[in-house]
């Protein structure tokens, strides 16, 4: 007999509890759940992915963070929509992103030099490709992202003065020093190539489709052939004004001078560095203080936008992540700023030179890291640290 008051139990009614009903979000094709998913925002989608463990897969997805991840900075994606990180989750990049607008990040030296240099660098991949004096040195990155392995893989050397610049296109390296010539390196094999190229030091080349283009200190910009019977052959010579200090061949490849940008530069008002987005955008720095984006589908006399350095300082360098964000490095205290190409003024600044004063002479970065390259230390921002 049991106690007064009991309540019975499923099993002496007669039967068992009844299982709950699915629900009905369940009984949506999940092209549907997805598309009721994309009209969510990064916070809305974060939060639903804390409800159980079938939202949270299905809020990680790729194709609901993409939107996202275009309005972020440096996301990995390009204005035009192509993915420069695909094997990293779309999720994590909108994450990280934040880090660069808040400017969180772990810094550190990786690597010092006794001497003062003016180093230029690469990154591919797994590599990261450093001038060090009359050397290019190819040090691998670390597996897990900070810092990289303090003894190169690779030297590839030939000049008998300081590498001035070098770029890295289909694996092959092509640098120009101050002994005026200009040496093309293919990175796995032993196939060189040495010749002279201008009667000062080659101070910037770019090298795409067989040809090379140089400028000099001696006034002058030369595109090379590296055609086969014609290497080295000077196939058209441009005099200027002033030493060319930045050159980049336009992805369309005519070979040809097309046009000169700007009408109202002041002398001595040098442009440093160059950086194609697209065949037809490009950013521009140097000597007064200011970078420009260019749009020669508009107009190659003057810019579309400019952002002007809030110290007053020359910029030796410029990148960007083809969409949101620009990178730019001073030439006072080896300060790093961050761009908002919708604002107007600068997001974040990182000082690496404090006491001493350098200039930031190359910076390049990922979806995750920084690397700066001072006279005497390269340094690195870690933004996955949050």
């Amino acid at each position: 007999m049991g106690r007064k008051g009991s309540p019975r139990s499923p099993q002496a009614e007669g039967g068992s509890r009844a299982a709950s009903p699915p629900s009905p979000l369940w009984a949506l094709p999940e092209e549907l759940l997805l598309l009721i998913c994309s009209y969510l925002d990064a916070q809305a989608l974060g939060r639903l992915a804390q409800v159980c463990r079938r939202l949270r897969f299905l809020s990680s997805r790729d194709v609901l963070w993409r939107r996202i991840a275009r309005g972020c900075l440096n996301s990995g994606f390009t204005q035009l929509g192509t993915d420069l990180a695909p094997g990293i989750p779309v999720k994590e990049r909108v994450k990280v992103s934040q880090n660069w607008r808040h400017g969180r990040c772990r810094r550190e030296t990786v690597l010092k030099w006794k001497c003062n240099l003016m180093p230029w660098m690469e990154l591919d991949g797994e590599y990261l490709y450093l001038s060090q004096a009359e050397n290019i040195q190819a040090y691998q990155l670390c597996a897990e992202g900070t810092g990289l392995q303090r003894h190169p893989q690779a030297i590839f050397s030939g000049h008998q003065e300081d590498v001035c610049r070098f770029v890295l296109v289909n694996s092959h390296i092509v640098s120009g020093g101050g002994d005026g010539s200009i040496v093309l390196h293919k990175l796995h094999g032993s196939y060189s190539v040495k010749f002279s190229a201008h009667e000062q030091e080659v101070n910037c080349v770019d090298f795409q489709g067989g040809l090379i283009v140089s400028g000099s200190r001696d006034r002058t910009a030369k595109v090379w052939s590296l055609t086969a019977g014609r290497v080295g052959q000077c196939l058209h010579t441009v005099h200027t004004e002033d030493r060319v200090w930045s050159i980049a061949i336009s992805p369309l490849l005519s070979g040809q001078l097309l046009t000169c940008l700007g009408t109202d530069f002041h002398r001595g008002a040098g442009v440093l560095d160059v950086f194609y987005e697209t065949p037809s955008l490009l950013l521009s720095c140097g000597y007064d203080t200011y970078i420009r984006y260019w749009d020669i589908r508009t107009s190659t006399r003057k810019c579309v936008q400019e952002w002007e350095e809030p110290h007053d300082s020359a910029l030796y360098c410029i990148r960007s992540d083809k969409n949101h964000m620009i990178a730019s490095g001073s030439s006072y205290y080896g300060v790093v700023r961050l761009w908002d190409k919708r604002q107007t003024r600068c997001l974040q600044s990182f000082h690496l030179s404090s006491p001493t004063s350098s200039p930031v002479y190359c910076l390049r970065f990922s979806t995750t890291h920084l690397y700066a390259a001072l006279a005497s230390a390269l340094h690195v921002l870690d933004f996955t640290a949050s």
